[in-house]
């Protein structure tokens, strides 16, 4: 792919004085042609690429962007490597893989990605995220829409969207994109997604980077308070850290934090068993005493 030969070449630019566009061609596999066009688009891209012919020409970075250069310490290359390594656990190739492999050959340790870091992005249905990830990576490096059935709490349709960017965030893949049913710019969950097929292709408009604050994705409407027997506490450290409870004397937790709607706050609670009360909103509580006494009436008909 041409962004991962974009990315090594200009890691191999900024830790050699030097290079030469037949040592590329052979570093990435692809044509002198093709190297050439790439320094262009670099160079289009704002670097500030010298190329020099003769004996002793090759490619290199202007001399007055040395200190930029330098910003890229041993411990960010790895940082960088590692995740670049984590993208092929969604990936059904290891071309991530290959890329650090060619920019380590004949270079410095620089470029060893940390072996004592290793990141899974992959789902437990790896497969079914796999496929959704590389149709909508093509749909938004080929600049095509995309459509498809979307299923929400509150609602279910069919969309079509222009792509813009694959977001991992919150422990699931999110596409970013224009809606046009919306008319505005909205973050898709892949899993919620499917029948996904790219159609036309379209002009790209000016794209706002998403704020991905939790506050702005889950907005906190309901305030929960409830208390949680003392066996539970790794499950609300793991879900909302320790910030979100207190101890109380009897070895009980004081739970207290912000939901986005009731149907979140019940499915929460109830998987919890009877580890649990809840205190507030009182709303909910209603609910969920109606909602066992139907459970006690459905089940007790079928008694012997």
């Amino acid at each position: 792919m041409k962004i991962d030969r974009l990315i090594g070449i200009l890691s191999v630019l900024l830790q050699k004085d030097k290079v030469t566009a037949p040592e590329l061609a052979e570093m990435f596999e692809v044509s002198k042609r093709t190297i050439n066009r790439d320094i262009d688009a670099l160079t289009i891209a704002g670097i500030p690429i010298i190329t020099t012919q003769g004996v002793n020409g090759g490619i290199r970075i202007m001399d007055g962007y040395r200190i930029d250069r330098t910003i890229l310490t041993s411990d960010d290359m790895q940082a960088i490597l590692t995740g670049l390594r984590s993208l092929d656990t969604i990936s059904r190739t290891n071309r991530y893989t290959q890329l650090m492999e060619k920019l380590s050959s004949g270079t410095s340790s620089i470029l060893t990605a940390d072996e004592h870091i290793l990141i899974n992005l992959a789902a437990w249905n790896k497969k079914a995220v796999s496929d959704k990830v590389e149709m909508i990576h093509h749909a938004i490096e080929n600049k095509l829409t995309l459509h498809f059935h979307y299923v929400s709490p509150h609602t279910e349709g069919e969309r079509e969207i222009e792509p813009y960017y694959l977001i991992f965030e919150w422990n699931n893949w999110y596409v970013w994109g224009w809606c046009k049913t919306r008319e505005d710019f909205r973050l898709f969950k892949l899993r919620r997604m499917t029948d996904i097929q790219t159609g036309d292709s379209f002009i790209p408009r000016s794209v706002p980077y998403p704020d991905l604050s939790g506050e702005t994705v889950f907005p906190s409407k309901y305030q929960v308070k409830a208390v949680i027997q003392p066996e539970y506490k790794w499950k609300i450290l793991e879900e909302y850290g320790p910030d979100s409870f207190k101890e109380q004397e009897d070895g009980t937790l004081l739970f207290t934090f912000g939901f986005t709607d009731t149907d979140q706050i019940k499915s929460w609670i109830l998987s919890f068993g009877n580890g649990i009360e809840l205190l507030e909103p009182e709303e909910v509580r209603k609910d969920l005493k109606d909602f066992g006494m139907d459970l006690y009436q459905k089940y007790s008909k079928h008694d012997i």
